[in-house]
């Protein structure tokens, strides 16, 4: 019979392998490593956070002191109509189509009539036009059997058209109508918070409705529409998505991520 080999021997003390390790330390598992606690920041409390956001404000009225809804508009309809267009689709594109629409579409009782194949093709360029088609159409008809035609000035009433939420309803109260009752929380307002350390409760960039509470906690009411607009802007100019401008940004100084000149 063939001889067995020999078995192989578990490393020991003075073996290679166990050199290569320092003295005391424990052998790595996947097991501790699954355990590894990432580490955290510092928690900012409240009041520093307001602090904060103070300096963030004055800094943002020296730099857009004129900023203002980018969407082109001339009454409540043409805003409300122009804000859904924007969903996942830029200004720029909904302003190139927007011109056109409200010549065939002037009030909400012809949105509420339109022929969808019609709508849907001016407005395809946008994005999602079927979805957008249906929002419209519904929107006239409800503005025309439950508030006369009218857009209404209320949050409740704006939320009860189809195609509306609280983005939508917070730009056209702010914008139109002059009232703050939120902060329009869109991609470029979420990624400012979250870069700018005023996430509280909020989980990420994309956490609008959190994000929302959020800045309305720290910011004051009279400043939330224009905010929005400002925060806008400066996503758009400075602070992009992909590689932030923070060399050239005037809120670098107040800025957490800027620290690193990375985006969170």
């Amino acid at each position: 019979m063939t001889p067995r080999p020999p078995r192989r021997k578990r490393p020991t003390a003075g073996s290679s392998r166990a050199a290569r390790r320092p003295r005391g330390e424990a052998p790595k598992t996947r097991r501790a490593a699954s355990r590894t606690a990432k580490p955290t920041g510092r928690r900012v409390s409240l009041a520093e956070l307001r602090r904060r956001a103070d300096a963030v404000l004055a800094s943002l009225r020296a730099q857009y002191a004129d900023a203002g809804c980018a969407l082109h508009h001339r009454s409540a309809l043409e805003l409300l109509v122009a804000t859904i267009l924007s969903a996942q689709c830029t200004d720029q594109r909904v302003n190139l189509v927007t011109p056109a629409l409200f010549q065939r579409y002037p009030d909400a009782a012809a949105f509420a009539a339109a022929d969808p194949a019609e709508l849907e093709d001016l407005i395809r360029s946008t994005g999602f036009f079927r979805n957008k088609c249906r929002s419209l159409i519904g929107m006239g008809r409800r503005l025309v059997e439950a508030f006369g035609g009218a857009v209404p000035d209320s949050m409740d009433a704006l939320l009860t058209l189809p195609g509306v939420a609280r983005k939508t309803a917070n730009c056209v109260l702010g914008t139109w109508f002059g009232r703050n009752e939120g902060v329009v929380v869109d991609t470029h307002v979420g990624r400012l918070a979250e870069r700018l350390g005023f996430l509280q409760n909020g989980r990420d960039a994309k956490d609008a409705v959190r994000i929302e509470q959020d800045l309305m906690a720290l910011f004051p009411r009279d400043a939330w529409t224009w905010l929005s607009h400002a925060l806008i802007e400066h996503g758009r100019r400075v602070c992009l998505a992909r590689k932030p401008r923070c060399g050239e940004c005037p809120l670098a100084p107040l800025c957490p991520s800027a620290e690193t000149g990375a985006p969170t």
